[in-house]
């Protein structure tokens, strides 16, 4: 492996951007309903990679930084794989029927958006983690929402919001331990310190939520309690509804908060359902591993049953796979030729203030989910940019760790070819830029560390150093 003769500059740097986007853009605009994004984001390669070739790189050297980059991608592939065969058998063994049918009697749409945030929010909380909790609680919630007349938009943006406050605050995600072992911080003055974002962020969140579920209802948007009703009696004459098939997400939860891995968590999960099913509805061996990768399709005749429970399956979550891959293969390349190097360094000289550097940080994280595809890298890349400028603004180290999780962390899941993004929206069924605006937590939680930082408010300073002092120094600066 080579490293470029020279530098990018600048310009350099910024052009495969361009081109990309000129790719991406004028293909969706005239190709809408011909061609893929995962063929626009690998067409899109080419443009760093002759880039790279000008800088010196070598092909393997390319072709090294593309595999890297989609090697760091594979564990999200890995999962999405087995949430396809966990929600294929849940659908068939009857427990996302009987979480519908429960769920409908005791959630009203008035109350619907801010309860389905609160309910991920302890999930998540509970477990460390957005993408299983979305995988569990937030399917069942998609259908629920479906039935009283949320608009599924709507539904995801409360369901990410809650899961993705606990991904940033509980202490068993992996995030919230990543940052501050990137930054040199504790991991729990690390939370402490995310509080001072995140839970103004969580209030406004619920607030919004609350307010939209009342407009829904005085607007009477889809909301028919005969179609409830209907739904609920469909959905009990097509399969065994019970209260005990409730419990693989039960015991997928227990075994997140016992720390057992996603994969082997769901894939317990993935054998309850076929033990349930087998149980509860009379399915056949060959019935559910056949199930596990096509998917599971309901064919009652009602409508309503259908559309809900006809999901899940391996071949479901392919095309996701594709453009996880392909988003990343451009990073890699990004990464390898130090481009996002030059980009980011261009960032830290145009910082001259404590505020500033903030800034920039948390434009450097929501920009590197954009290029880099992977919230890890936007909190690790950033994270060892800035370690050492943050001392010398006078500033603590877990305002670093607080400040990556900030960028980082909550605005993976608004990139639609990131791995959050794309995660969310195969396995929640929604577009990722049609949730986006619903995302209240993760689009607040940036914004309010941006509003703080040019205020100048709640910045963890270390003892001693004030702002502007002239012993603080610009890094770099003689």
């Amino acid at each position: 492996m080579r490293a470029p003769a020279r530098k990018p500059t600048v310009w350099e740097a910024v052009a495969p951007l361009v081109a990309a986007a000129a790719v991406v853009g004028m293909g969706i605009i005239f190709f809408r309903d011909t061609v893929s994004v995962p063929i626009l984001l690998a067409l899109s390669c080419i443009a760093p990679a002759v880039v790279s070739l000008r800088l010196g790189l070598d092909w393997r050297s390319i072709e090294d930084g593309m595999v890297h980059g989609m090697q760091l991608a594979l564990q999200a592939c890995v999962i999405l794989l087995v949430v396809g065969t966990t929600i294929g058998a849940w659908a068939q063994c009857g427990t996302i029927a009987s979480m519908v049918y429960y769920g409908l009697e005791v959630l009203s749409p008035s109350w619907f958006l801010p309860a389905s945030c609160v309910i991920c929010l302890i999930v998540s909380t509970s477990i460390g983690s957005s993408w299983t909790t979305a995988a569990t609680v937030g399917v069942a919630l998609m259908g629920i929402g479906g039935a009283l007349g949320v608009p599924p938009p709507m539904t995801a943006g409360a369901v990410l919001s809650g899961a993705y406050f606990g991904d940033k605050m509980s202490p068993l995600s992996d995030t919230t331990n990543l940052a501050p072992s990137i930054a040199g911080s504790e991991l729990f003055e690390h939370i402490r310190a995310m509080m001072y974002t995140t839970l103004p962020a969580l209030v406004l969140a619920l607030i919004g939520f609350t307010v939209l579920g009342i407009l829904e209802t005085r607007d009477a948007a889809g909301y028919d309690p005969g179609l409830v009703a209907a739904l609920r009696d469909g959905l009990a004459s097509s399969q065994h509804v019970s209260p005990w098939l409730l419990l693989p997400p039960v015991i997928v939860i227990g075994l997140a908060v016992a720390r057992v891995p996603a994969v082997p968590a769901l894939m317990a999960a993935t054998f309850l359902g076929g033990l349930a099913g087998w149980i509860a509805q009379d399915v056949t061996l060959g019935g559910w591993l056949q199930v596990l990768y096509d998917g599971y399709t309901s064919q009652t005749g009602n409508a309503l049953v259908d559309d809900l429970l006809s999901r899940g399956g391996m071949s479901s979550m392919l095309d996701t796979i594709a453009l996880i891959l392909c988003a990343t293969a451009f990073g890699g390349i990004m990464e390898r030729a130090g481009f996002i190097e030059t980009l980011l360094q261009v960032l830290l000289k145009r910082v001259r203030s404590a505020g500033g550097l903030v800034t920039a940080t948390v434009v450097s994280c929501v920009g590197s989910n954009f290029l880099l595809c992977d919230q890890y890298l936007a909190i690790v890349l950033p994270g060892r940019m800035y370690r050492e400028a943050y001392p010398a603004f006078g500033l603590q180290r877990r305002m670093l760790s607080r400040t990556l999780e900030d960028g980082g962390t909550v605005t993976s899941c608004l990139c639609p070819w990131n791995s959050g993004g794309a995660f969310m929206s195969a396995t929640l069924g929604v577009a990722t830029l049609s949730y986006v605006p619903y995302a209240f937590l993760n689009l607040l939680v940036p914004t309010i560390a941006v509003l703080f930082a040019l205020t100048g408010s709640f910045i963890l300073r270390v003892p001693g150093r004030d702002a502007g002092g002239p012993e603080i120094q610009r890094p770099g600066q003689n």
